[in-house]
């Protein structure tokens, strides 16, 4: 069995491990975000915070240019071309894979003639068209499940099915896009998390998560920052990174191939590195004792020590460990 999936979008191909997810790092381009405060407002900015987020770990740079919150109305086809597309030629232009979030064709289209890769379309296909856009230019699509118009807030009532809703929707997605022309190894598939759920059937779909890779499709773990969370921890949405790194590192060992999308993708890099060691599955590195690093990762490192090294003692021994 093998450990790798190739995921073919356009002219690239992301690999990913079992195990292993891929981060997609957020570039929001509009003003109104639920989870994020740092509002970026210049292409300029948008561009070196996604650069940033690909310094970091981003192997995927998710652009967007309107929020799901549901008490904004929809952002008019024209400016949400206007705030995206240029940020997407100039991270494509870096040389990174982007996707951009948005589930209009014409959006669609503008934004994959600017170079976009990925279409994360977070309505569930409520434009049957947006595959055809997709599948004319072989990007790759994202398919979520959700029972609520884009911008409506809604909550069915599933009953004791809402696993069952959720399998047969994403399975009745797939093959709309396989129709209209989107290939299988383009396809992703997103159990949305906290769209048309309420916190605890979030938690129940996602529990389900090894029966979405039947098809071998890799998995979106869009958890960060998600209400869900924020129910369990009791914390606001920025206040959700022990929270997050938790659900991912769940869902991870539970969704074998995957794509975490992440706000906090340095966290979210470091935390997945310490598991992938601990786990064996990439090599402790080594201790270099000459160049001084070793010293700073063992102790607390204080400026003023550089200019007066004989307070420091016999290799450092005066200081008080960094943790204990």
């Amino acid at each position: 069995m093998t450990d790798e999936l190739h995921l073919r979008l356009r002219d690239r191909t992301l690999t990913l491990q079992a195990g292993r997810p891929a981060l997609m790092g957020i570039v929001n381009c509009n003003p109104d975000s639920f989870s994020d405060r740092n509002h970026l407002e210049t292409v300029e900015q948008r561009v070196a915070y996604g650069i940033g987020l690909a310094e970091a770990g981003a192997e995927i740079i998710d652009v967007g240019g309107e929020s799901g919150v549901t008490h904004t109305p929809v952002t008019g086809i024209r400016e949400e071309i206007s705030r995206v597309a240029p940020v997407v030629r100039r991270l494509v232009d870096h040389g990174l894979i982007v996707s951009v979030d948005t589930w209009k064709p014409e959006v669609a289209e503008a934004v994959l003639d600017a170079g976009a890769h990925l279409i994360n379309d977070v309505s569930g296909l409520y434009h049957s068209r947006l595959a055809s856009v997709v599948a004319a230019r072989g990007a790759g699509i994202v398919l979520m499940h959700t029972r609520a118009d884009p911008k409506t807030e809604h909550f069915p009532d599933y009953g004791s099915r809402v696993v069952d809703d959720v399998r047969r929707v994403l399975n009745s997605l797939r093959e709309r896009a396989l129709q209209a022309g989107v290939r299988a190894d383009s396809i992703v598939l997103d159990p949305g998390p906290d769209f048309a759920k309420m916190p605890g059937e979030t938690v129940e779909v996602l529990r389900d998560l090894p029966n979405l890779s039947v098809h071998g499709h890799p998995v979106l773990l869009a958890v960060s920052r998600k209400y869900f969370v924020g129910t369990i921890i009791h914390r606001e949405p920025d206040e959700r990174l022990a929270g997050t790194l938790a659900a991912l590192g769940w869902c991870a060992e539970r969704a074998k191939y995957s794509i975490a999308r992440m706000h906090d993708v340095r966290e979210a890099a470091d935390y997945l590195r310490v598991r992938a060691v601990m786990d064996g599955r990439e090599p402790m590195p080594s201790v270099d004792r000459e160049s001084g690093l070793d010293e700073r990762l063992q102790w607390l490192h204080d400026s003023s020590d550089d200019d007066d090294d004989d307070d420091r003692g016999d290799e450092g021994g005066s200081r008080e460990p960094a943790v204990r």
